[in-house]
């Protein structure tokens, strides 16, 4: 099994309100117990918005410390979620189904193989 990360892209600003939040987390949870049910969830986390980044950068040995996201645009990363299936076209599925729930893009990458130490 390859391990993918699902990432979301939300738009900046407030959250929607929970009348229409708490339906699409149902949603989400429903999919998560699905994958769960079929040993191929691997984690999930949502995140606190952008303006709570820090970014860390080393330039020939000096250390700069920002606050704020890497990268400034209309869509931040609001969460994502590890998976392992057998292959891009189960990932890529899961992703249109978190996709279709959320109405938000869902980026998929396969995560590299651990080199060992």
């Amino acid at each position: 099994m390859t391990q993918y990360l699902l990432s979301m892209y939300q738009p900046d600003g407030e959250p929607p309100p929970p009348e229409v939040l708490g339906p699409i987390m149902a949603e989400l949870g429903a999919l998560r117990a699905d994958l769960q049910a079929r040993g191929q969830w691997v984690f999930t986390a949502g995140l606190l918005p952008p303006d709570t980044a820090t970014v860390v950068r080393v330039t020939g040995g000096e250390e700069f410390f920002v606050d704020g996201p890497f990268a400034e645009g209309k869509e931040h990363l609001g969460g994502f979620t590890v998976i392992a299936v057998a292959d891009l076209d189960s990932a890529l599925e899961q992703a249109r189904k978190m996709a279709a729930i959320t109405g938000l893009p869902i980026e998929v990458r396969p995560v590299r193989e651990q080199l060992p130490s």
